[in-house]
């Protein structure tokens, strides 16, 4: 499976859509926005820019693509006001792989530049937005061009499924059943992954430039625990149970692994101060309930169904994955099956994602 080629949220505004099952994401953006409006105003401490560059990667398509963006640009506003400067032109760089749905964020422009002049009172002639095909593992920008990046729930996505997954057959990701030599080949991946990353992220930033990164994490050291691994077994357990009736091959079932790892905050920290480039500000760890609507307004019926928001939130970020190795035709009954097993597990236990924010500086 060429990642960089499939990994892709769902595109479009139908109901299985990204668009539409991304509130916990949202969640968590929201979640982030002290740290980013800390980061914003240690950037204006080093340096005030008469244009900043800001740079959202793994944007994605929806609601969330510029949500992020208000919320940063909203922080620049605070800021500026507060020391009696003029905001400055914004270079807004939107990135994700070449499959992301880039026409249903360019349709949203002009939806955004409304809402930034209603929060911020920037105008549309002083905001420039780019899309950005490409790979955040290699470089994307020239040096010495960007003030801030921010990227939320994208760098847990490796460049490519690690390669030595023998003995994993039918898990599709690290289980506890996962051999040794499994978990390690996906934490080398990380590492290999989030070094690069950092390495081109360090040519491309300002001296002074920011990052505020989040990763769907883990909290201890065991890549493997349910915390961060218990989402993707469930949607193994469907799938075997569809290879025990004969509707999934076999072998196709063992080749199928999920491009990820959830690091730890420790991790996260190791790597940054091997790659050296960077002072880290914050690193904090959050959660999430996996149903985006616990505790919130329900927009339908069906959305007072815990195990169906989860699993319309899963198929939005699984279904062009598994579509690309299975085919298209097995996507409902997986879904059908996997809603039910969720809402068997939800039943009986306290179901939460786990992130993990840094939030960096490029030293001088």
């Amino acid at each position: 499976m060429e990642v960089v080629q499939v990994l892709c949220m769902k595109g479009g505004n139908g109901d299985s859509s990204y668009a539409n099952n991304s509130l916990v994401q949202k969640k968590v953006i929201s979640l982030t926005k002290p740290i980013m409006e800390e980061a914003i105003t240690n950037l204006y401490d080093n340096n005030f820019p008469a244009s900043l560059c800001i740079a959202d990667l793994g944007c994605s398509s929806g609601p969330n693509t510029f949500f992020a963006v208000l919320e940063i640009v909203n922080a620049v506003a605070k800021l500026c006001k507060k020391m009696g400067r003029p905001l400055p032109e914004l270079q807004v760089f939107l990135n994700d792989l070449p499959g992301n749905d880039f026409n249903t964020i360019f349709k949203s422009v002009s939806k955004f530049q409304k809402d930034l002049q209603k929060r911020t009172g920037t105008s549309a002639e002083s905001c420039f937005v780019t899309g950005v095909p490409g790979s955040f593992y290699g470089r994307l920008f020239p040096s010495k061009s960007l003030h801030f990046v921010h990227s939320s729930y994208s760098l847990q996505w490796l460049s490519q499924v690690p390669q030595g997954l023998e003995g994993n057959e039918r898990n599709i990701y690290m289980a506890s059943s996962s051999p040794p030599s499994v978990l390690k080949a996906y934490f080398e991946q990380f590492q290999s992954d989030f070094s690069m990353f950092l390495r081109c992220r360090s040519e491309e930033l300002v001296e002074g430039g920011s990052m505020v990164l989040t990763f769907l994490g883990r909290r201890n050291d065991d890549p493997s625990s349910k915390e961060c691994c218990y989402i993707w077994d469930l949607l193994a357990v469907a799938l075997n149970d569809m290879v025990s009736e004969g509707l999934i091959d076999e072998e196709k079932m063992d080749s199928f692994n999920i491009p990820q790892y959830t690091p730890s905050p420790a991790e996260v920290k190791c790597e940054a101060e091997k790659e050296g480039s960077f002072t880290i500000n914050r690193l904090e760890v959050s959660k999430v309930n996996w149903n985006a609507y616990h505790g919130e307004f329900c927009p339908s019926d069906d959305h007072k169904d815990g195990a169906y928001n989860v699993a319309m939130l899963m198929r939005a970020v699984a279904e062009p994955l598994l579509v690309s190795h299975f085919g298209d035709g097995k996507i409902e009954e997986v879904f059908s099956r996997y809603q039910k097993i969720v809402a068997d597990r939800m039943s009986r236990e306290k179901t939460e994602f786990v992130n993990v924010t840094v939030s960096l500086t490029k030293r001088g």
